[in-house]
């Protein structure tokens, strides 16, 4: 049993499972990243950044996309194009933008959150209708709708693509824009068949990540209309995203895009894997799996809120659970006071998977917890 506090790096994991941010470049990679064409991106002259931005226009269906640093600038850039101060957008109770991204909304944006109870993270037409507001001096303006795909803190759960052009259809009847959190939009495209550019076709707005599943060390493309495109590139200079001589980490996203997206359908069967194995342990609840992510409650069921990070103390049944498992060097993410996640990516391998599966299958049976 773990009497301390755990390391703060993930120097003594062994199998890191803590998320699928973890991976790190590997020799191809590493190659386009050396021999990448580079120019002044902010003048439009970087030919790798060029090239990258056709690309996730091709995939997703779009006018136009912009490079950026981060998943959560591109949230905010879209925020800014979409809403005005003091308008309000509205999203699952537990997405990222409003439980992990450290106030963006309010503070960059000017943009109040309203929250749905969906299921899982996914709401219907019927609710988002429910949260518009009415129109009145007193309120503010419900001017957007965020969907997040897949939806992280509830499972890597994936909208259906009948429910994502209800929503948006109802949306747009209220005048609101829709705007798609795509951070992991590929697992859902692996695992449903249904592609890239239809999953973004009902939204104004939507993005992909490159740092996540895909592999590579840094960056995500934001993609819309031209029109949004050109006031993102404004935003983008505002909040400090002009990178220059981008190409480099661009060659990195354009490697991950050839390579990486297909392989996403190896992290879904791993992590059903690890469930299965979890799955006969005493006092583990494992939580259904959609994606590349396995959540599970030690300890009994979990009666908290699943959306929130754990904020109480730092010896909860999860983290102790979690000291154990990283004292025999696997690395899972505390999610909440009895809750835990173990994300699959390219940087383990199956034999790994169920290594770690077993370590923690052993934990549980030694009362640890």
């Amino acid at each position: 049993m773990a009497t301390g506090k755990p390391p703060s790096s993930a120097a003594a994991a062994r199998i890191d499972l803590y998320s699928d941010t973890v991976t790190r470049p590997g020799q191809g990679m590493r190659r386009a990243i050396a021999e990448a064409e580079v120019g002044d991106e902010q003048h439009r002259l970087d030919p790798t950044v060029n090239r990258l931005v056709e690309r996730v226009s091709e995939l997703l269906g779009a006018e136009d996309a912009l490079f950026l640093p981060s998943g959560t600038m591109c949230n905010m850039i879209s925020l800014r194009v979409h809403c005005s101060l003091g308008d309000e957008a509205i999203t699952d109770r537990s997405a990222h933008i409003r439980v992990n991204e450290s106030g963006g909304p309010a503070a960059l944006a000017g943009v109040n959150i309203a929250t749905i109870d969906g299921d899982k993270g996914v709401f219907t037409a019927h609710q988002l209708r429910e949260a518009i507001r009415p129109i009145g001096n007193h309120f503010p303006r419900s001017r957007c709708v965020i969907i997040e795909q897949t939806a992280n803190l509830t499972g890597g759960v994936i909208w259906p693509i009948e429910t994502i052009r209800e929503v948006c259809d109802t949306a747009k009847k209220f005048g609101l824009s829709c705007h798609m959190d795509g951070a992991r939009l590929f697992n859902a495209v692996v695992e449903t068949g249904v592609p890239g550019s239809e999953f973004c076709r009902s939204f104004d707005s939507a993005w992909i990540d490159f740092s996540k599943g895909l592999g590579a060390p840094v960056g995500a493309a934001l993609t819309g209309s031209a029109d949004f495109i050109r006031e993102a590139w404004r935003f983008k200079h505002q909040f400090g995203g002009a990178m220059r001589q981008s190409g480099i980490v661009a060659a990195a996203a354009l490697y991950a895009i050839e390579h990486n997206i297909t392989r996403l359908a190896d992290d879904h069967r791993n992590a059903r894997r690890f469930a299965e194995i979890l799955r006969d342990a005493p006092g583990i609840t494992v939580e259904p799996v959609h994606t590349n992510m396995v959540f599970f409650t030690v300890g009994g069921r979990n009666v908290l809120d699943q959306a929130e990070p754990d904020n109480t103390s730092t010896f909860t049944p999860a983290r102790v659970f979690a000291d154990a498992a990283l004292n025999q060097g696997v690395r899972f993410s505390v999610v909440g006071p009895r809750r835990l996640r173990a994300v699959t990516h390219l940087d383990v391998t199956s034999h790994q998977v169920e290594e770690a599966a077993k370590i923690a299958l052993q934990i549980a049976k030694s009362s640890v917890i």
